[in-house]
């Protein structure tokens, strides 16, 4: 394109845009053939073998059929691409969907059916590792442990983590995992920090995934999964989604690439009121412990404690909070925020609140659950001091003490990271 990645608010408006001029269009098109016109048998048959085995269209034989290509999907895949700094993207379905489909192209064919989770990780990921539905067993520990569970475990085929993890957002430290990993590849779901804040691709992952319903997206109407790699693995994830039937539907990638554009502007503006929300919460009495991410003080890969701000560029628009009072306390706020949608689901414009341990996480081991007196907040793009009356107003029955402070007050350094222990 030209542009370069420094210039990160040009390239997300301007990423994979780059055949517009000559269609003679300025918005991207959105294409919704099931079906595409073949020039002849041969050149089809040869387009068609092409893209099952992971390829691209033959530039004469068409795209054949949309399980296999789609120009619109391509586009977004071209610009998630750029943004993350990697070669190629491959987008489906869902975010889960793109999660099986990295476990099934790194474990089919290779003899290898073992898999290194680090926990915490998002519920449904835990929940299909643990499942053994994709005939792969699975491994949970800590960021620390990784080397040595690959030592007992050579036929480990891919390690996963997340970071920020959900919902405590635990930090980890990425270079350090992928040196403890060596040549197994690591695939680290971007999706709390997304390509404006954390580029995993530069630190030594192999894959980048992200569930694109929620920031990419970032208005609610959209579900997609995408993951940012080299070429080599975007073919083999190609070839699993043409097999499994898995491509993302053209309109979902027209509105993920769409929410593109908004995406350093967005996330930028719901990081500063997250910070501020953080830390009038840190203070309330009702608030036990407050869960955001504290880039000096994260848990490095040898179990230290030391500063990441080289990895992520803010703490980002996530915030966890423990209250006082249990369960009866997190059902309580959940269901007396006006503002806050009692929804799952998170990054888009609107604040979203949800109980991990009932919700998203259910299905986890109790060892690894959320505790019960955890709730979860996505900050949308309301104004900070009307985010912060709801939360006084949905606390205050269960407040021993003094209200929020104004905002007018000086937001003191966050409650402690909880990267060292995984809430359970």
């Amino acid at each position: 394109m030209g542009i370069s990645s420094e210039r990160f608010e040009t390239l997300a408006v301007h990423a994979g845009r780059a055949d517009l001029t000559g269609l003679g269009v300025h918005a991207p098109p959105i294409d919704l053939s099931s079906t595409n016109p073949l020039p002849d048998i041969e050149r089809g048959g040869d387009s068609y073998e092409s893209m099952a085995g992971g390829g691209r269209p033959l530039p004469d034989g068409g795209a054949v059929y949309q399980r296999l290509w789609n120009p619109t999907v391509a586009r977004f895949e071209s610009a998630l691409a750029d943004l993350e700094q990697a070669e190629a993207s491959v987008a489906f379905a869902s975010g889960m969907a793109a999660t099986t489909a990295a476990i099934l192209a790194t474990t089919g064919g290779s003899g290898k059916r073992h898999v290194v989770a680090v926990r915490p990780l998002y519920g449904g990921t835990d929940h299909l590792l643990a499942s053994g539905l994709l005939g792969v067993e699975a491994s949970f520990c800590g960021p620390a442990e990784v080397a040595g569970v690959l030592a007992a475990r050579p036929d480990t085929a891919l390690v996963i983590l997340e970071t920020p993890a959900n919902p405590t957002l635990d930090l980890v430290d990425i270079a350090g995992v992928v040196r403890q990993a060596g040549p197994v590849p690591v695939m680290v779901d971007n999706t709390f920090a997304t390509p404006v804040l954390q580029n995993p691709v530069t630190l030594g992952a192999a894959m980048v995934l992200h569930s694109a319903t929620k920031y990419l997206g970032g208005h609610g109407d959209v579900v997609g999964g995408v993951i940012a790699c080299d070429e080599a693995t975007a073919e083999a994830l190609r070839r699993v989604r043409a097999i499994t039937g898995a491509l993302l539907h053209p309109l979902a990638g027209y509105l993920l690439h769409r929410g593109l554009a908004t995406l350093p502007t967005r996330v930028r503006a719901q990081q500063e009121t997250a910070r501020e929300l953080a830390g009038l919460l840190g203070r309330h009495p009702a608030v036990e412990r407050v869960f955001y991410p504290d880039l000096d003080a994260a848990v490095l890969a040898d179990g230290r404690t030391g500063s990441l701000r080289h990895q992520m560029r803010g703490p980002g628009a996530m915030i966890s909070v423990a209250l006082r009072g249990g369960y009866e306390a997190a059902e309580r706020l959940t269901s007396s925020l006006s503002l806050f949608t009692h929804a799952v689901s998170l990054g888009g414009v609107d604040s979203l609140v949800q109980h991990p341990a009932a919700l998203t996480h259910r299905p986890v081991a109790p060892e690894a659950r959320p505790a019960a007196n955890v709730v979860r907040l996505s900050i949308g793009l309301e104004h900070v001091d009307d985010l912060a009356a709801d939360l006084e107003s949905a606390l205050a029955p269960a407040a021993a003490g003094p209200s929020l402070p104004p905002r007018a007050a000086p937001v003191l350094p966050l409650a402690a990271h909880a990267a060292r222990t995984p809430v359970s």
